[in-house]
């Protein structure tokens, strides 16, 4: 177990738990690496069948340890390459989002196969407002799956989501009880593990279609994102942020 994260394994089944309520689950370089490593031994085992993601405490993601993120070039490498092995990953996967589901803890949820929310769940992309762009092909997947009317909402206005219109927008498969959440997901999972496995796979594939615009618009978007990163808009969201105080943004 790496610190901050939980992987188990039995009958088919992996499952990865971020495990530092503490900080929401937010997400460091070393976390980001951990799953990465379960999703590549996942996909390599002809044994597992699908992957489980779920946070523990009462958040499922706050996205990025900002601190953590802006001490180096760590971060951001760590985090494109989860992004790229969840869009890449070839099996099922499954997710249980209670709390909070912050930047990357919304736009992996684009790549998942299942995704249930608790009641409280909410779903926020709050990119722009950090002088950055979305990832995880996100600015492509969004659009795509919830109509660019919601899509704008959350990408450009940074507007929450909650588990009841997630539902109605087509990015949860059901809003479940909260303490039934796990088990609920679980269950789904021993279903999916039931089924014949080549045609299983087959038809995720052909639902999936071709993958390379989707990884393509990841690298875009990681490309921008490093240069933003670099730009006066970011300093001064990020600045605000960890001094607790309203952005001046500057035109011109």
């Amino acid at each position: 177990m790496v610190q901050g994260v939980e992987v188990t394994g039995q009958a088919g089944l992996v499952e990865i738990h971020m495990d530092r309520p503490e900080k929401k689950n937010a997400l460091t370089a070393s976390m980001y690496g951990a799953m990465t490593a379960a999703l590549e031994k996942a996909s390599a085992r002809a044994d597992i069948g699908a992957v489980l993601i779920a946070g523990r405490g009462d958040a499922f993601s706050a996205g990025n340890d900002l601190a953590d993120f802006m001490a180096g070039p760590e971060g951001a490498g760590a985090a494109f390459a989860f992004i790229r092995a969840i869009a890449a990953f070839d099996k099922p996967v499954v997710a249980a989002v209670q709390g909070l589901a912050v930047g990357v803890g919304t736009t992996m949820l684009f790549h998942c196969d299942l995704v249930y929310a608790a009641p409280d769940a909410r779903f926020i992309m709050p990119f722009v407002n950090l002088g950055i762009v979305p990832e995880a092909g996100s600015s492509l997947l969004a659009p795509a799956t919830l109509g660019y009317a919601k899509a704008a909402a959350m990408l450009l206005l940074g507007e929450p989501m909650d588990a009841r219109a997630a539902d109605q927008a087509g990015l949860v498969t059901a809003v479940v009880p909260g303490d039934g959440l796990l088990a609920h997901a679980r269950g789904a999972a021993a279903t999916l593990l039931a089924k014949p496995p080549q045609a299983l796979l087959a038809t995720r594939r052909l639902m999936k279609g071709d993958t390379a615009p989707v990884l393509a618009r990841i690298d875009e978007e990681a490309r921008i994102f490093r240069e933003a990163m670099q730009s006066a808009e970011a300093r001064e969201a990020f600045d605000a942020f960890f001094q607790k105080r309203a952005p001046v943004f500057r035109r011109g």
